[in-house]
């Protein structure tokens, strides 16, 4: 079997997969899947970019992930006018101090000769702005979360179209990026994944405690949507026509429908950022990416700028990941900080881009697929396993009633058993990288 007929088959046994859910559980619930089949897709291809392009070994991805959510709260929420009139004017003289004192950071360290007195000056004046800023900001703050705290509390955003955020979140993910890239790319490439794991936590733990401006762990919630909701199109003609020559009723049909609608929208950014990761694959600028790869010191030998090409790739991977995370938090409607946990937003994305084929687009998408389907299904199926083996047993037997209990921790196992088999019986993935002679006949 070549390597396209592997995928043709393996991207045709998920399609059959989502369709067994369709007509066995549902089409709601098939679709509530696919949708975070589409979206877990897009951060493999974000972290493909950065592991299967150039070797670098992200383990942040959660922290991109949540400031692209973040964006999503802050593009989209309306401005709390109260909270603004209690406090803005002291978080906006508080970001214009850190700005000076950033400036005068900077022009102490372009403008003195390098040493102690040019290390001390710049000390003392971190020290000193740190309780400036805080004699502005400290009351700010307390001003805006005593605003009706069970509600709001927060500044709120800027009140515009949600689906903007998924390119705001995709920037802000891309400038943090930047700025840990400047710091660690130039060092050992683990060093890059102790930074990323250490930015991670940092921007979670930011999320959860400053409330004024995400609510911390209070969540925010109701946030608006790209899409039509049930509730206006079961009050709809044209819905209601339309669901009655389907033969479905209108509250069942108006929940499939706005998970259609997810569907389409995050389709359209999954091949959008499919085509494009496939074009910087196959140009000049991706084959010099796996060079690079490959073999850091022929490529430097070469002339090549190994530590500003790892900044790109990681910025752009970075981005991908960011975009994601907003489209996330637009799917669920709500910025739950408390939520982002390692397993889910690091180990699992992980997982999928081994799974599917790092250094493969295509098989980082069908990794995407398989993972967050199983780690779905994984629950009803080892239920629906342990009710069949034990189906001889009386009702009330312990070991009966133990194992079925126990079926719905089966996520974990499932997880380990398809990563151990895909290692086992195809090391490089499901979709491998296509290399040497394949990639040229492709040509």
């Amino acid at each position: 079997m070549t390597e396209t007929t592997r995928a043709y088959l393996s991207f045709a046994v998920m399609a059959l997969l989502f369709l067994a859910v369709g007509f066995v559980q549902g089409w709601s619930l098939a679709l509530a899947i696919l949708n975070l089949c589409l979206i877990s897709a897009i951060m493999s291809l974000g972290v493909n970019i950065q592991w299967g392009y150039a070797g670098l070994f992200n383990v942040g991805v959660m922290g991109f992930a949540a400031v692209g959510g973040l964006m999503a709260v802050l593009v989209s929420y309306p401005p709390v006018a109260e909270a603004w009139a209690a406090g803005g004017a002291g978080i906006l003289v508080s970001g214009l101090l850190a700005a000076i004192i950033a400036a005068a950071c900077y022009a102490a360290y372009r403008f003195m000769r390098k040493g102690q007195a040019r290390m001390w000056t710049i000390s003392a004046i971190i020290l000193a702005g740190y309780f400036i800023i805080r004699i502005a900001y400290d009351p700010a703050v307390d001003a805006i979360e005593s605003v009706n705290p069970a509600a709001t509390g927060f500044l709120g955003g800027l009140g515009i179209p949600i689906i903007i955020s998924w390119a705001i979140g995709g920037l802000a993910a891309a400038g943090i990026a930047w700025i840990i890239g400047k710091i660690s790319l130039g060092l050992r490439s683990d060093y890059l994944a102790i930074a990323t794991l250490g930015i991670s936590e940092i921007i979670i733990a930011m999320l959860k405690n400053e409330d004024w401006l995400t609510r911390g762990v209070k969540n925010v919630i109701g946030l608006p949507r790209p899409v039509p909701y049930e509730v206006d199109l079961q009050q709809a003609e044209w819905f209601l026509n339309l669901s009655a020559s389907l033969g479905m009723s209108p509250v069942d049909f108006s929940s499939i429908f706005v998970k259609l609608c997810y569907a389409i929208l995050f389709t359209i950014v999954l091949l959008v950022i499919l085509y494009l990761s496939e074009k910087a694959l196959n140009s000049p600028w991706g084959r010099m990416m796996r060079a690079i790869r490959d073999n850091e010191i022929s490529a430097n030998a070469m002339g090549k700028d190994i530590t500003r090409r790892h900044l790109q790739v990681f910025v752009l991977g970075s981005a991908v990941i960011g975009i994601a995370g907003a489209m996330l938090t637009t799917l669920d409607g709500q910025f739950t900080p408390a939520s982002y946990q390692p397993l889910r937003f690091t180990f699992l994305i992980w997982v999928m881009v081994i799974v599917g084929g790092s250094g493969n687009n295509w098989g980082a998408v069908l990794g995407g697929f398989v993972i967050w389907f199983f780690w779905i299904e994984a629950e009803p199926i080892g239920i629906w396993l342990m009710d069949s083996l034990t189906a001889g047993m009386a009702p009330d037997n312990p070991l009966r009633l133990h194992l079925i209990d126990s079926a719905a921790h089966m996520r974990l196992i499932v997880m380990g058993l398809i990563l151990l088999l895909v290692l086992r019986f195809s090391p490089r993935g499901l979709i491998p990288e296509r290399t040497g002679q394949q990639y040229n006949q492709q040509q």
